[in-house]
């Protein structure tokens, strides 16, 4: 579903990404991790088509995304760290404004806020206009608009900003349950428990190249310990800081 070959990312004399080639399938719950300034939130970018790659190639679902980057755009959601939001806008207003955008009907649009809505806690607040809306409620809307048109690929950059610790075990489990249902979700974070939880493969990146990539076991037994994710992580990127 994701396909990287050959990826690079200069930013004048700064190598930001390295070289990396990775291949996501269907189905699957992928954290990609790496200590700050490694190249996640750069490779993201790239992926969602905010920055162009200096060289390589992107697939989202078979398109490339440098040769047909409208129907590669159409298979995915991101929800960055922190999103933009239209403050003059209802939160329903909002919903309808991103539906409209992926093609689909009023009526396609209502029956979809209905459900969404009512998932993340948002039909007392549908009328409240997003300014007012409080950090925990705006990102639960951006969650809900994200899924607003069932994308293929979900690209999420620290899904648990923001959010209280009931929202945080729903968005846990609506991830598994999207990728039951084939929809791959490609997550960056620093919450380290949440990737060991959640994940089916992990890769690291750090100064810009893929150091390590696959299930947890696998990354212990390459970092020579049996320790938890953090412990992991901390072995192979020889850093304290994540």
């Amino acid at each position: 579903m994701i396909e990287i070959e050959g990826l690079n990312k200069w930013f004048g004399p700064v190598h930001a990404v390295r070289d990396l080639t990775l291949s996501v399938p269907a189905g699957e719950v992928f954290a990609f991790l790496g200590p700050n300034g490694a190249g996640k939130t750069t490779t993201l970018k790239m992926l969602t088509g905010l920055l162009r790659p200096t060289s390589g190639r992107i697939r989202i679902a078979g398109y490339d995304m440098a040769k047909n980057p409208i129907e590669a755009r159409q298979q995915i959601a991101y929800i960055p760290d922190t999103p933009f939001l239209y403050d003059r806008l209802t939160a329903t207003e909002f919903f309808h404004f991103v539906g409209t955008l992926y093609g689909l009907s009023r009526k396609e649009i209502e029956r979809e806020r209905e459900a969404t809505f009512a998932f993340f806690g948002l039909h007392g607040h549908a009328s409240a206009l997003v300014k007012d809306l409080s950090h925990g409620l705006r990102q639960r809307l951006a969650y809900a608009a994200a899924l607003l048109h069932h994308p293929r690929v979900l690209f999420i950059d620290e899904p648990l900003i923001g959010l209280d610790p009931h929202s945080i075990r729903a968005i846990k489990g609506l991830l598994r349950e999207k990728a039951a249902g084939g929809m791959t979700i490609f997550l960056t974070t620093h919450i380290l428990p949440l990737a060991e939880e959640t994940a089916d493969r992990i890769g690291i990146i750090h100064n810009g190249r893929l150091i390590a990539l696959g299930p947890l076991e696998e990354l212990r037994q390459r970092s020579g310990t049996q320790g938890d994710l953090e412990e992991v992580f901390l072995r192979l990127t020889g850093d304290d800081t994540i």
